[in-house]
């Protein structure tokens, strides 16, 4: 059985050994520096807020409700946990379309969520001037955070669990890419087979010193308890006055008053009072003074009291406002759960059980990818980059979540070696897992810098122009963040015939698309693997996912003679896409571009430059990929901007590839969907035995219960994500992304339906749908086949 190591005896530590010796998985120890919740658990407001923007993270905190009550009859200690409703308060049209969109995804879930006007927020003694309207969530709740950690703590005990307070751990101890447990602050080192690290705020210098990115920051985080108001409410509901910033939950005839704020205050978890226990930081109105402005509009009640206890205390916030949960890419046997973004108590029951369930299986119980430390970027860990996001990340908490916003602090990460070049064409960037990457490409002033909307983008229009570019011309498609992997040495093959769906036995210079799955039939990675020389692959996935797909190569090609080698940023990758591709890239090249078969890939050289052509299209147009070295990717990208190619910007490429059904994992994909469920059954050579196998040939025999389906929306809603797809009154499913048809301009979507046994595409297709798109029913037509070439003549032309 597995001995493990827990850092950290807060919400979220205690809640991890509660999970994994209710499962009897073996000994549990947890090390905390000072006493159990003295770091930041003690000091939270304690909501619990179980309606979250996703469908996963919902259910995580749903598992609060269910949790709470249950501790206490297991310990015997009461945690203080009550449900009070709570309402999340709308001043902007815009957010009245966000509290829509959550409440239909909440009343799927099986909350009682309701979108109700400025009559309907049933709370006495708020002005409700600017207020438009409410989201009303019953299940709204609060915690007494000290209590529930002492019941995890007892329950903890109770199942076998060592926890030990006044027990600082110097470093992890990592060997031959290995944790094998933690040297003390007095030198002694303590054994194990896992490690996780739950030090909140603490955590950072443990993963830095063990060259493990972890973006988070400590802040000043803030609130203050007023002293007793008669005649409030009994319970008094959780309020969110989102457009202000700040929330409101009573606390036993007093009120707490938080926000979170722009610009907030970091602060060093391990200068001079970095070690001190139950910490209180500095009153500090000058920052607090517009969320207490905006409470006392709220509630006028609080001109007229007094302020018991203002509390100033630190807490962990990530670069992107997510929380950092999973197993470390980059050292085996160490799982993180940290950077809880002020939720810590509230997320500690679900991230608890998901995270003790990953350690325990081997692989993630549900898709986490929004969550999982897989996605961090090592340079967004910098010291300088997380200090410059808290000018933001805190805020984004409650701020507006528009359609396809862009933060503006800590920008220039990682930019192409062409970067200089796109933006001369006319880029306007924005972030795709980190990259600098043009998303449309401005040919006038008023094309720069557009507003946001939940509507009609304005960006659209310019869409449809890149797209439209490629039907007798050529459009140029920046490539270069995508991962790249070199697979070389004796077990190449062995291990891309281990690892893929796909046969990859083939001929040298043959490109195959094919997923990667987990033992149980998901899919963990979604790549084009080519085949380069006898020994020789690479490797091409998403760009979100490239340490993700590092680690997990690396893994499996543990024990075998084969080296993986990412080569991300040694090159620049230009999308030559478009009718008049072959013509342009044949002027430019000695090579015969004629005789160059789909799906095939082989040396050449471009405007006097050797490159790598591989013949594939995320677009579904003729056209070539072709990887430069970095350092000379630039005369290859002037000459083709010399023949009259046009850039085509990240939302062209994402409204091409859904008018052709083209997934993309983290949406459509991912380690909870099968192929055969994605409707990818065509990459599988069920000949091999490959990873997964097994329960895809299980799942074929016994039939599909659901299925991903692509549909055309006449009334061409803003498709995003999670939304309910309905028939007959009752939700059969929830959409994976959608985009406008960039040459159909048809509103498009992708979803997973449940289906009947032996229910064929055909008989899915008959069926009759609707989408609830911020509370609003669109009829949708499920399509049998892509709308746009769906032969494929243009692509392979």
């Amino acid at each position: 059985m597995a001995t493990t190591l827990i850092v950290g005896g807060g919400a979220i530590g205690l809640s991890l050994a509660y999970h994994l010796t209710r499962r009897g998985t073996g000994p549990v120890a947890l090390l905390e520096r000072n006493q159990l919740t003295s770091g930041t658990s003690w000091h939270a407001a304690g909501i619990v807020g179980p309606l979250r923007a996703t469908a996963t993270a919902t259910r995580l905190a749903m598992y609060a409700g269910e949790l709470f009550p249950r501790l206490e009859e297991e310990s015997g200690f009461p945690t203080g946990y009550r449900r009070t409703g709570g309402y999340w308060l709308a001043r902007e049209v815009a957010r009245m379309d966000e509290l829509h969109r959550i409440a239909s995804l909440g009343r799927h879930l099986g909350l009682n969520a309701a979108v109700v006007g400025p009559d309907g927020i049933g709370v006495p003694g708020l002005a409700l001037d600017g207020i438009i309207g409410a989201l009303r969530v019953a299940e709204d709740a609060s915690v007494n955070p000290v209590d529930l950690c002492m019941a995890y703590a007892r329950r903890a005990r109770a199942q076998g669990a060592e926890i030990r307070e006044n027990a600082p751990v110097r470093r992890l101890l990592v060997e031959s890419g290995r944790v094998k447990g933690v040297e003390m602050a007095d030198g002694t080192e303590l054994l194990a087979d896992r490690t996780a690290l739950c030090a909140g705020v603490w955590s950072k210098r443990l993963a830095d010193e063990a060259d493990v990115p972890l973006p988070l920051q400590a802040v000043e985080h803030m609130y203050v308890v007023t002293e007793a108001m008669p005649g409030l409410p009994t319970p008094y509901p959780v309020l969110r006055d989102l457009d202000q910033g700040i929330y409101v939950k009573g606390d036993t005839g007093k009120l707490v008053i938080g926000g979170f704020e722009p610009h907030a205050k970091c602060w060093n978890a391990h200068g001079p009072e970095g070690d001190r226990p139950f910490l209180e930081l500095s009153e500090d109105w000058d920052q607090f003074a517009p969320f207490m402005e905006a409470a006392l509009a709220l509630i006028p009640a609080l001109n007229d009291a007094g302020i018991q206890h203002f509390m100033n205390g630190p807490e962990s916030f990530t670069v992107d406002s997510r929380p950092l949960v999973g197993r470390v890419p980059q050292v085996d046997g160490l799982f993180v759960a940290a950077g809880m973004n002020s939720v810590g108590v509230m997320s500690s029951a679900g991230i608890g059980r998901v995270l003790a369930d990953w350690m325990e299986e081997g692989i993630a119980p549900l898709d986490l990818w929004d969550m999982d430390i897989a996605r961090a970027d090592p340079l967004a860990a910098s010291e300088a980059h997380v200090a410059v996001r808290m000018q933001e990340a805190v805020a984004d908490v409650f701020a507006l979540h528009w359609p396809f916003k862009q933060p503006k602090a800590g920008r220039g990460l990682r930019m192409s070696a062409l970067h200089d070049r796109w933006a001369a064409a006319g880029a306007q960037f924005g972030l795709t897992a980190g990259w600098e990457r043009g998303l449309w490409y401005a040919r006038e002033p008023a094309e720069r810098d557009l507003p946001y909307s939940v509507g009609e983008q304005p960006w659209q229009e310019i869409v449809h122009r890149e797209a439209a570019v490629m039907e007798g011309g050529v459009a140029l498609i920046d490539l270069s963040p995508f991962g790249k992997f070199d697979v070389t040495g004796r077990d190449a093959l062995a291990l891309m015939q281990h690892l893929a769906a796909a046969q990859m036995d083939v001929a040298e210079g043959v490109a195959i698309y094919t997923p990667m799955l987990n033992a149980g039939g998901g899919i963990e990675a979604d790549v084009t693997v080519t085949r380069i020389g006898p020994e020789s692959f690479r490797v091409t996935s998403g760009a979100a996912t490239r340490w993700k797909d590092a680690a997990w190569l690396r893994r499996a090609g543990a024990g075998r003679n084969v080296t993986v080698s990412d080569v991300t940023e040694a090159e620049v990758v230009i999308g030559v896409m478009g009718a008049g591709s072959r013509a342009l890239l044949q002027a430019l090249s000695p090579d015969d571009w004629s005789a160059f078969p789909f799906s095939t890939s082989r040396a050449v050289t471009s405007a006097g430059v050797p490159c790598r052509a591989t013949r594939i299209s995320f677009v579904g147009e003729l056209g070539w990929e072709l990887s430069i070295d970095a350092a000379r990717g630039a005369p290859v990208f002037d000459a083709f901007r010399a023949a009259g190619a046009q850039p085509l910007g990240h939302y062209a490429l994402d409204g091409c590839r859904i008018e052709k059904g083209f997934r993309h994992w983290g949406h459509d994909l991912g380690p909870e969907v099968t192929p055969l469920e994605a409707g990818l059954g065509f990459t599988i050579d069920w000949d091999k035995d490959f990873l997964g196998r097994g329960a895809l040939r299980a799942q074929r025999e016994a039939g599909l219960a659901r299925r991903m389906v692509l549909f055309d929306l006449p009334s061409r809603p803003l498709i995003l994500h999670d939304e309910p797809i309905r028939e007959g009154g009752r939700v059969v499913g929830l959409t994976t992304s959608g985009a406008r048809g960039a040459r159909t301009r048809l509103g498009l979507a992708l979803g997973l339906v449940a289906i009947a046994p032996g229910e064929s595409l055909r008989d899915t297709c008959a069926r009759s749908f609707e989408v609830e798109v911020a509370g609003r029913l669109h009829p949708a037509t499920a399509l049998a086949r892509p709308p746009f070439d769906p032969s494929g003549a243009r692509m392979k032309a």
